[in-house]
């Protein structure tokens, strides 16, 4: 049995790291990450993603020019990071896709936050660092991946060892965030 407290204690110490260490990822972490999210559940079981693992030098270099912008001065980082993992949506099977239509959801993208933070949870408890990103030249993206124009990358994470020490989490308290039986 697992102690209640371990799954609470690696999602205290989740953060978004923006900040990496150059020394590279040991393929056994990197496959129990892709594991975790092999894992997440999914509507109808539609498991509608697909992983794309950026670790060529050259090509997560390029990968990393799509997520900064530097008029914003965002996702500078990216460089430092040894791995980008692409995510990309796959079509739902039929269920979940009439699901969506006739609830008015998009049960994929539902489905890929979850396995995205089943990658990030474990990174956390493999002492990797994360970082997802949904701000990014998605084109120049799949471009360069060779990802079909009608398939859509709704995230990419940054996968490394952090270079800096934990922030303290900044939250809203629960009172702020929680109701019973009404709004």
């Amino acid at each position: 049995m697992i102690n209640n407290n371990d799954i609470l204690n690696v999602i205290q110490k989740r953060q978004s790291d923006r900040s990496f260490l150059t020394k590279p990822i040991e393929k056994d972490k990197l496959y129990r990450l892709l594991e975790a999210a092999r894992l997440a559940p999914s509507a109808c079981n539609a498991q509608p993603w697909k992983f794309i693992i950026v670790d060529n030098q050259a090509l997560k270099l390029k990968i990393a020019d799509c997520t900064s912008s530097k008029i914003l001065g965002m996702n500078h980082f990216t460089k430092q990071a040894p791995i980008h993992i692409v995510i990309v949506e796959e079509k739902a099977n039929f269920t979940s896709s009439a699901g969506s239509l006739i609830k008015g959801k998009h049960f994929p993208l539902m489905d890929i936050g979850i396995a995205a933070e089943h990658i990030c949870l474990q990174a956390e408890a493999e002492g990797l660092g994360s970082c997802m990103m949904g701000w990014f030249d998605e084109p120049k993206v799949k471009k360069l991946l060779h990802i079909p124009k009608s398939k859509k990358v709704p995230l990419i994470i940054a996968i490394g060892y952090p270079a800096k020490e934990k922030r303290e989490k900044r939250r809203k308290s629960l009172e702020e965030i929680i109701s019973f039986n009404k709004y």
